[in-house]
């Protein structure tokens, strides 16, 4: 049995945890963007917390099911409705054969995480059920949905309706955004004040924000110490020799507009990178809308350790109540 796919939103995406061990080759790890969302979705529809589930970014698809589901909506403020009803986000609900489901408008964030019981069973590609588009790599036929699409559903037991996630647990970034940044290897290719500035200030989200990468603008242009540029990096004082990308690392070209790279992120280049945002506050990344002021926050290793651990309590007491 399977959904079918009448109006597909925006850019509505199946993903799952993504296909780690092949960025070494140029193929990045995609995946949904706010894993917290979509692993709490999972949990709510009675899937493995790796199941494939359908992102849907600032507006949902409508979509009609051919078979008793249940189904969980998390991540952004994306009010679910059944049949024209409302329903409520961070919990499940059952659909049955014959009922569409649709959304509201966004009322917060950016993207939400759509979960039905059995998972969404398009083929695996390199382990992974998740679309990387510029690849045409996974998902459905490696590209987002279509009006006329039609998503098969894997065999899987439908979880009570009725369970929810409380409030405490939902994770969204504030109307300011703070990422956590550890200051980066090029650290010293910048002067001190420059470096001060840069977590100083407060930026914007810029309209260049999608699954490769969250520009910024609006900060104070970086300084750059003096070089000779070495052989095959060169002229500009942004650019580096040629080195590996960690997910999360903040490019600034030109020493202007910083840019975190994100999921579908290419693995290696010659721009400078003046750190890397904490893996516990990608998830917040996928969440920002442009011309959202955001603030980097200076932090180092044990704190960055604590934030995964804080967030990693979350997760368990979501697995812990919904046992």
């Amino acid at each position: 049995m399977a959904i079918n796919v009448i109006s597909p939103g925006l850019a509505t995406s199946v993903q799952d945890l993504g296909r780690p061990g092949y960025y070494h080759l140029g193929i990045p790890i995609s995946g949904g963007m706010d894993r917290y969302a979509l692993r709490a979705a999972n949990m709510l529809a009675g899937n493995d917390e790796a199941a494939a589930v359908l992102e849907a970014v600032f507006m949902g698809p409508e979509l009609a099911f051919t078979q008793d589901a249940t189904v969980a909506v998390t991540g952004a403020d994306l009010p679910p409705k059944l049949d024209g009803e409302a329903r409520e986000s961070w919990t499940s609900f059952a659909v049955k054969a014959g009922q569409v489901l649709s959304f509201d408008y966004l009322k917060g964030g950016a993207r939400a995480y759509i979960a039905v019981s059995g998972g969404i069973d398009v083929p695996l590609a390199l382990g992974s059920r998740s679309t990387y588009t510029l690849g045409a790599l996974g998902g459905l036929d490696g590209r987002n949905l279509l009006a006329g699409d039609v998503l098969p559903l894997g065999a899987g037991t439908a979880a009570a309706e009725g369970r929810s996630v409380p409030a405490k647990l939902r994770r969204l970034p504030g109307a300011q955004a703070e990422l956590r940044a550890m200051p980066g290897l090029y650290w010293h290719r910048i002067t001190e004040a420059s470096g001060r500035r840069f977590f100083e200030d407060t930026w914007k989200v810029a309209l260049e924000a999608d699954r490769i990468g969250y520009r910024f603008r609006d900060g104070r242009p970086l300084e750059f110490v003096e070089r000779t540029p070495p052989f095959g990096a060169g002229s500009d004082p942004s650019n580096i020799v040629d080195s590996c990308y960690p997910y999360g690392s903040i490019q600034v070209p030109g020493g202007t507009e910083p840019i975190v790279l994100h999921r579908d992120a290419v693995s290696g280049g010659g721009y400078f990178m003046v750190g890397t945002v904490i893996s516990a506050d990608m998830d917040f990344i996928g969440q920002l809308q442009p011309h959202t002021p955001t603030k980097f926050v200076s932090v180092d290793m044990a704190a960055a350790l604590a934030a995964r651990h804080d967030r990693q309590a979350m997760l368990n007491e979501i697995r812990a109540m919904l046992a």
